[in-house]
This record gives C-alpha cells, structure tokens and sequence, in this order.
C-alpha cells in the first residue's frame, strides 16, 4: 500500500470514529436536555452497541496494521498526518488493552449513573448512589492500569485529563497555592464583606434567558453555530468546529449562578469553536487537555466576567432586563458583590479566591479512593470533614455535599485538577495579553474581540496540533503558579482594601 491510499484509509478510519462520537453525544445530549425521566434504558443499550462497535474498530487488526505502516513512512506525513498518527496509535494500544465486554459495560454503566446521581442528589439519598459510584471506582481502577500499568492508578487516570500531569506535580502545585489563599483569605474575611442580597432577588426566568442570550452575543458566540439549553449541571459538548452546545440552570432567586454558569461554558464554547478547519474530524480536532480548556472557561467566567470593566460594560443591559430588582444598584456594588469572598458548600458558586480550596478536597478523596486508601461508603464523612478543615463551613446534607457534581457519575475521575490547573493557566495568560495589548479599554466598552483574537491565536486554533504542554508554552511561557497567587492577591488586596 502506497502512502496516499494508507492516508485515504485514515481520514476514511477517522471520520468512523468521529461519527459514532457524534452518535453517542447526541444521546447524551438529549438524555441531560429533552428525554422523559425513565428512559436511560433503551440509551443505555445503543450506547453499549457504539461502544462496541467503536472498540472493534480500534481492535481491527486491520486497523493496527494502517497505524503501522504509516508511522513506519512518518518521514513522509507533513505536522497534521504525523500528529494525527501517533495520537491515534497511543488511543489504540491503551483502548485495545480494555476488554470489549468491560468497555461496553462501561459505557452502560456511565449512562445509567447520570440518571442515578439526578435522583440521588434530588433525595438528598448518598446510598442511593452510593452502588454505583463503587462500580464506577473499580472500573477506573481497572482502566488506569490498562491505560499505563507502569503507573499508580491515580497517575494513570491524571494523565488522561492533563498529560505530564501526576499527584507528585499536583501536591507541590496544591501546597503553593494553599501556602498563599489561606493567609489571604484569613485577611479578607477580617473585613467587612460587600452587601450582596440583591443577587437574590426574585429574577424571572424568562428574563435571565433573555440576559444568556444578550451575554453569549457580547462573548461573540454565533448563535447559529452555538445553542443553549438547560440542564441540572451546566456542561459544553461539541460535535466540531460549527456546532457547539452549551447549557445552563436558571435559579429565579440567584442571578450569578446562571450568568457565571453561560461566562463558563462560553469559554468553553469559544475554545471549540476555534479550533482550526483542518483538524475537524480528527483525533486533534477540541480542546488539546481538560486543564487547557478550563483556562478558557475560567478566563472568561473570572478574570474577563468578573472584572470591573466587563460588569461596567453589561451593566445598562442588566439594568433594562430586571429594571425593578436593580434599580438601586450601582454597577460597582454589582461588581463588588460577583467578587464577594465567603467560603461556602458549591463549588460551581464559589468565589474566585476560595474555588480552588473546592478543588482540593475532590483532589484529596480522588486519591484515596482510586489508591484504595478509601470506601465509597466514606467518601460523604471524608468530604464534610475536609469542608471543615479547608473551608470552615459544616456540609449540611448530601445535596450540598458529595452529591453536589455530576463528574463522578460519568467516570470523570482526575477530571477535577484540571480547573485548579486552568485557573493558574489562565492568570497567566491574561499578564501576557496584557503586555501585548489594551485588554481593558476594549471590555470596558463590551468590545472581547481583541481578547479573543489572542487567546485564538495563542491557544485555540491548535487543537491539538500541539501537546498540553505546547499550548500551554505558548500563552503563558514558563509556567508559574506564583502568578496565579499574585494576581489573587492582587485583586483582592484592590477589593478589601488590604
């Protein structure tokens, strides 16, 4: 076989894959949207069928032999091809290592856990839950070491969100940024906290879906490429560069959990959406680590949506959708009151300086219950103890508690390391914007464009043309959690007057 057929089974080989992708989040797209309650079912059994259909792809020998022959003639494949071929052949070697018959039990089980956790969380019911989340940490302890057997379990699983990434990088990385929050947050808390009940005001519905739509045209999301639904837990899922889905959950009594939620996924959204032509149906095309993308989401929800600039630019809009509730409003009490530090329960409702602390206790049972050191049945006393230590505020119940995300029920573990990550990502990121550009005059007048032309020059046009840390390289340099740090400080030195 010559070069130019070995690459026309490729993309022939590529789009298989892309589609049976496409099938499966369609599913799950509407099982988390549209779809009745009691239906998990039949998804359930299509599900498994595209799961073993897409293992048997990758197991075909024929398949294996294509991957060979052109990493053999890898000389002759120009970045795209090449790039192409060596992800391919590490996604084939580690999923061939998976039994089909656990792979499709696996995919079953993920979709059956989705409506469990909904229920679970509505009861307020961890035991309920509890069942399947063992299923779920024995599959993974298992995947890990099929995915690298030469790795703790734990590591194994890191690595599938943030390559490079493993506990001993994770604990330095989690003890600066502990050794700089907790003193900060220590001197803020001794100062009088901004008034922020107006947030909780009766805000219709309707009106906040208005307010989704006005914030994604600001954040230069084109709605005919982009939708928006609702869900219990917000999420991005994309099917390729042209067809983008955020979602959110609207509280009528709680206007930023449905702002900051559509920021987040915006920039989640925009990351997609940026991804160049020539990737798209391809191993490469999304976002290149869950910790790249999360810089994205977390840039636009904090450092852009929070900042007093952006809230200066929207204010009139909010004004004009909810004229009653903010009528004795300033747009500097607004701003004051998105940024107010008050250690809570949520993590999707945390503040910006205490988010991470939320991050450190998923961390830390993550680590014990796929290094064995911990049962499901203890994670719910290990959290509220945790919570304790780390924030101060006692969990009152399971929904507020370790029933709160929706990651563990579709076997995201090592997932949660990645907003941390993206955090300190994007801190940095915005200090090298700000030395190429005016990043504020243009958002003070509601104006991301320039904003977003940087972060697509530098991040995501690549896809995954580059590894992690390639595009993590090239938008922030060496990277330096420090950076994040200091601009904590900051910031909050600025608001509380510290």
């Amino acid at each position: 076989m010559d070069l130019n057929e070995a690459l026309a089974q490729l993309a022939e080989l590529e789009k298989k894959l892309y589609a049976y992708q496409a099938a499966s989040s369609s599913l799950y797209l509407d099982a988390t949207t549209t779809a009745p309650r009691d239906t998990a079912e039949g998804r359930g059994v299509a599900l498994g069928v595209l799961a073993g259909e897409r293992h048997k792809l990758f197991a075909s020998p024929g398949t294996g032999e294509l991957l060979n022959l052109l990493w053999e003639k890898r000389d002759g494949l120009d970045r795209l091809r090449f790039r192409e071929v060596k992800e391919l052949r590490r996604a084939c070697a580690q999923l061939t290592r998976i039994p089909p018959d656990e792979y499709m039990e696996y995919a079953m089980l993920t979709n059956e856990a989705s409506g469990v956790w909904r229920r679970a969380k509505e009861q307020n019911d961890f035991e309920l839950f509890r069942p399947v989340l063992e299923k779920l940490a024995a599959f993974n302890i298992k995947f890990a070491g099929y995915y690298d057997p030469s790795k703790a379990p734990y590591d194994a699983l890191l690595n599938e969100y943030e390559r490079g990434v493993d506990m001993e990088y994770l604990d330095g990385f989690f003890a600066t940024l502990r050794a700089r929050i907790v003193p900060l947050l220590q001197a803020v808390m001794a100062k009088e906290a901004p008034d922020d009940s107006f947030l909780r005001r009766h805000y219709p519905i309707e009106a906040q879906r208005k307010f989704s739509a006005y914030l994604m045209e600001v954040l230069g999301l084109d709605r005919a490429h982009c939708a928006i639904g609702e869900t219990e837990h917000p999420y991005t899922l994309e099917f390729n560069n042209k067809d983008v889905r955020i979602t959110t959950r609207y509280d009528e009594d709680n206007l930023a959990f449905s702002m900051y939620s559509v920021v987040h996924e915006g920039g989640h959204a925009k990351y997609e959406l940026g991804v160049c032509d020539e990737v798209q149906y391809t191993c490469l095309a999304g976002g290149v680590s869950m910790g790249v993308h999360e810089s994205q989401s977390r840039f636009y929800e904090n450092l852009i949506g929070r900042s007093r600039p952006f809230i200066e630019a929207i204010f009139p809009k909010m004004r004009e959708l909810f004229p009653e509730q903010l009528a004795d409003v300033t747009a500097e009490q607004f701003h004051r009151a998105v940024n107010k530090v008050r250690p809570s329960l949520i993590r999707t409702e945390a503040d910006e300086l205490t988010y991470c602390l939320h991050i450190m206790v998923r961390y830390e049972i993550e680590k014990r219950l796929i290094g064995g050191t911990l049962a499901v049945k203890d994670v719910p006393e290990l959290w509220n103890r945790l919570y304790k230590e780390y924030l101060g505020v006692d969990v009152p119940c399971g929904r507020e508690g370790c029933l709160q995300d929706s990651h563990w029920s579709g076997g995201d573990f090592g997932y949660f390391p990645s907003y941390a990550l993206g955090s300190a990502y994007a801190a940095q990121m915005l200090k090298n914007m700000e030395a190429d550009m005016d990043v504020w005059g243009p958002v003070s007048r509601g104006d991301l464009s320039g904003v977003s032309a940087w972060l697509g020059e530098k991040v995501h046009k690549f896809g995954g043309l580059l590894e992690p840390a390639g595009v993590v390289k090239n938008a922030c340099g060496q990277f330096d959690p420090t950076v994040f740090a200091d601009y904590l400080e900051k910031k909050y030195s600025a608001l509380y007057g510290l």
